[in-house]
C-alpha cells in the first residue's frame, strides 16, 4: 500500500505530472473499494451483524459524533465558522475502510476484539457518509430545508436496507443454486459481478454509498454455500482495483501545500493522529473494551479515510471551506494514511508501554499456555490449527504422538478446545509463546499455514532457541522453498507439488498401472524433491516390527562443548565407511545445507545423519565421545 501511495504522489499532477488529473482514474478506483467492502461483507452474515449492533450503532455513532464535535470546537477556537467546523469534522471522522480492512486481514486480526471494534466503527462510518453527503450542501440552506433533507436520507436508508436484507435473503440462495447447476464458470462470474455491482449501483442510486451496497451484497452471499468460491473469484478484481485506488489517493497530495501551509497540515495531522487515536481509544474503553483492545482500536482507526476526499470536495464546491484549507486537509489525511501501516505494525509494543494491564493479560495467556503444555514431553508443536493443522493432529493422535497447537483464531480455539483438542490461543511468531508451548521439550515444530513471512519469523526463533529441532514448513508453491531452507527449515512441503503427485498416482492407477509401480514412481519423485524423505526421525516408543527396526532413519547430533569432532573435518571422520550419510548441517547464522567434506566442524553445529540404528549409534559416539578414529 505504501508503494501504491508513493507511486501516486510521484506521477500525480502535483509532482512529476505524468498524469494531469486523477478524476478518470478515481471513478475506476472506486470499484476497488466496492470489491473490498464486498469481501468484507462475506465475513459478516446477518446474525453476526445483529450481534455487533452495540459496536456498530453504539461505538460507531459515538465516534463519528464526538470527532465531528471535537473538530468543530477546534475550528471555532481558531476563529472559523461552525458550519466550516461541521464540514471538516464530518470528513475527519472517517477512517480508511480500504486500508484498515486490508491490514487487519493480513495480520489475521479481523476476529480479534480490536478488529471487531474497528470493523463495526467502519461500517457505521460508511452509513454516516449518506446523511453527510446530504447535510454538507444543506448547511448553506435555511434550517427547515436542512432537516427535511436529513429526514429524507433516513427514510431512504430504511427502505433500501429493508428491501435488500429481507427480499435479497430470500432470492440469493435459489438464484445461485440455479446458476451453479449450469456448470459454467463464466456464467457464475458474470452473475457474481452483476449482483455485486448491481446492488452497489442501486444503493448509489438511492443516495447511499456504493461501498455500503457492496457490503450488503457480500453479507447476502455469505448466507449461501458459495461463499468461499465467490471469495476466490473476486480477489483478482479487488486487489488490482484497490491498488489503483491507493495510487489515486497518492495523486491527491500537493507538495506545494505542504511547504506553503505546513503549520495547518500539522494541525490536521495532529487531529487525525494522536487526537483521533486517543478519542477512539477512550470511547472504546467507555463501551466496555479492555485497555489493550481499546488502544489497539484507536491506533487502527487514527487515520483519514477515502470518503473524506469526497466530503471535502463537496464542502469546497458549496463554499463551506476554502480551496487552501481543502488542500491542507487532504495533505494531512494522506500523511496519516502513510503512517498507518507503521503504527499498526508497532501497535503491540505501543500498547505494552501504555497499558499496564496488557502485561498482566499477556502473562496470564502465557501462563495458560504453559500450564496446558506442562505435561507434554517429546511432543510436536503445531503452528496454526486450520484444516491442515487439524488433519496432521488427527494423524499424530492415531500414532499416539502428543501434539500442542497454537492458533490466532479465537473461534477455532474455542470450538476445538471444547472438543478436547490440545490447542490454545497464541501467536507462534513470538518467543515467549513458543517457550510456553514447550519448545525446549518438543520433538518437532510444524508451520501448518502457508505464510512465508510468519514462517521466517518462527524459523529464526527456533534457530535461536533449539538449533537441533527439525522444523517442517508448509508453503503454497516452490517459489519460497530456497528462502525457507536457507532460514533453517528441515523440510518445506509445497501444496502444488503434493497435489500434483496425488493427481498423478490416481491417474496412473485408473489407467491400470500396478500399485507397486505407482508407489515407486511417487517415491522417486519425492526422494528427488525432498532431501530428507529417505529417512524419518524415530522415537524409542515407535512401534516397529521385523525388518522395519533396521530401516534407515534420521538422527540429529548436536556438537556440544567438548565433543571430539569439534575442529575436525568431515572427511577425517570417514562417516561413509560406517554407512552413515550426512544429510544436513545447521550452524548458527548460516543457512542449513549439505556440508562439504573439507568443512571443519564447530561447537554448536547440528548434524542430521541418515543410517541404520546401530550405525547411527556408532557415528554419534565418534562425533561426541571419540569412539573409532
Amino acid at each position: 500500500m505504501l508503494g501504491y501511495l508513493v507511486v501516486g504522489m510521484l506521477i500525480g499532477p502535483h509532482a512529476l505530472g505524468f498524469i494531469d488529473t486523477s478524476t478518470g482514474a478515481e471513478h475506476l478506483a472506486e470499484f476497488g473499494v466496492v470489491f473490498l467492502m464486498f469481501t468484507l461483507g462475506l465475513e459478516f452474515n446477518l446474525a453476526r451483524l445483529m450481534a455487533m449492533r452495540k459496536v456498530v450503532f453504539g461505538l460507531g455513532f459515538t465516534q463519528v459524533l464526538a470527532t465531528a464535535l471535537l473538530v468543530c470546537a477546534v475550528t471555532l477556537i481558531g476563529g472559523g465558522d461552525w458550519k466550516t467546523g461541521m464540514a471538516l469534522g464530518g470528513a475527519l471522522a472517517m477512517s480508511s475502510t480500504a486500508m484498515v480492512s486490508k491490514l487487519l486481514a493480513e495480520r489475521n486480526e479481523l476476529n480479534a476484539p480490536h478488529g471487531l471494534n474497528a470493523v463495526g466503527v467502519l461500517l457505521f462510518q460508511d452509513l454516516a457518509v449518506v446523511p453527510m453527503l446530504i447535510m454538507t450542501p444543506a448547511l448553506s440552506r435555511p434550517p427547515g430545508e436542512m432537516f427535511y433533507a436529513l429526514g429524507l436520507a433516513v427514510l431512504k436508508i430504511g427502505v433500501v436496507l429493508f428491501l435488500l436484507l429481507y427480499l435479497g435473503q430470500k432470492l440469493m440462495r435459489p438464484w445461485f443454486n440455479l446458476v451453479a447447476r449450469q456448470h459454467s464458470s463464466e456464467l457464475f462470474m458474470i452473475n457474481l459481478l452483476f449482483i455485486t455491482l448491481g446492488i452497489a449501483w442501486l444503493t448509489d442510486l438511492a443516495g447511499l454509498s456504493m461501498a455500503l451496497g457492496a457490503f450488503l451484497a457480500g453479507m447476502l452471499i455469505a448466507e449461501t454455500q458459495y461463499r468461499y468460491q465467490v471469495e476466490d473469484d473476486i480477489r483478482p478484481f479487488r486487489d488490482l482495483l484497490l491498488g489503483l485506488f491507493f495510487v489515486t489517493v497518492g495523486m491527491a497530495l500537493d507538495f506545494h501545500t505542504l511547504l506553503r501551509q505546513w503549520w495547518l497540515v500539522l494541525v490536521v495531522l495532529a487531529l487525525m493522529g494522536p487526537g483521533k487515536m486517543m478519542l477512539i481509544a477512550g470511547l472504546a474503553r467507555l463501551f466496555g473494551s479492555a485497555p489493550g483492545p481499546s488502544l489497539r482500536t484507536g491506533f487502527t482507526l487514527g487515520q483519514g479515510g477515502e470518503f473524506a476526499f469526497v466530503l471535502l470536495a463537496l464542502s469546497a464546491s458549496n463554499g463551506l471551506i476554502s480551496v487552501e484549507l481543502q488542500q491542507a486537509t487532504i495533505a494531512g489525511i494522506v500523511l496519516s494514511m502513510l503512517a498507518t501501516p507503521f503504527v499498526i505494525q508497532h501497535s503491540d509494543k505501543l500498547v505494552l508501554r501504555l497499558a499496564s494491564s496488557e502485561w498482566m493479560n499477556m502473562a496470564a495467556n502465557l501462563h495458560l499456555i504453559a500450564v496446558r503444555s506442562m505435561g507434554a514431553q517429546g511432543h510436536v508443536v503445531l503452528c496454526g490449527y486450520g484444516r491442515s493443522g487439524q488433519s496432521l493432529a488427527r494423524l499424530l493422535s492415531q500414532e499416539s504422538i502428543p501434539f500442542f497447537a497454537l492458533d490466532l483464531d479465537p473461534e477455532v480455539v474455542r470450538e476445538a478446545g471444547a472438543a478436547g483438542d490440545s490447542v490454545v490461543y497464541g501467536d507462534a511468531a513470538k518467543r515467549e509463546v513458543l517457550l510456553a508451548a514447550g519448545l525446549m521439550r518438543a520433538r518437532a515444530l510444524v508451520v501448518t499455514y502457508a505464510d512465508t513471512h510468519s514462517a521466517l519469523q518462527i524459523l529464526e526463533l527456533a534457530k535461536q532457541l533449539r538449533p537441533d529441532l527439525p522444523v517442517i514448513v508448509r508453503t503454497y508453491d516452490e517459489s519460497d522453498i530456497d528462502k525457507l531452507k536457507a532460514a533453517g527449515a528441515a523440510e518445506v512441503v509445497a501444496e502444488i507439488l503434493e497435489g500434483s503427485l496425488m493427481l498423478a498416482s490416481h491417474t496412473l492407477m485408473l489407467l491400470g498401472t500396478p500399485l507397486n509401480r505407482v508407489l515407486k514412481r511417487i517415491r522417486e519423485v519425492r526422494e528427488a524433491r525432498y532431501q530428507m524423505f529417505r529417512g524419518f526421525f524415530r522415537s524409542v516408543n515407535d512401534d516397529l516390527e521385523g525388518a522395519e527396526r533396521s530401516q534407515p532413519r534420521l538422527h540429529s547430533v548436536h556438537l556440544i562443548k567438548g565433543a571430539s569432532a569439534i575442529g575436525r573435518k568431515l572427511a577425517e571422520l570417514d562417516l561413509d565407511a560406517m554407512h552413515v550419510e550426512v544429510k544436513n548441517l545447521r550452524r548458527t547464522n548460516l543457512p542449513a545445507s549439505v556440508p562439504e567434506p573439507e568443512m571443519e566442524l564447530q561447537e554448536g553445529d547440528v548434524l542430521v545423519l541418515l543410517g541404520e540404528p546401530e550405525n547411527l549409534s556408532a557415528a554419534e559416539m565418534l562425533l561426541l565421545g571419540g569412539g573409532r578414529r
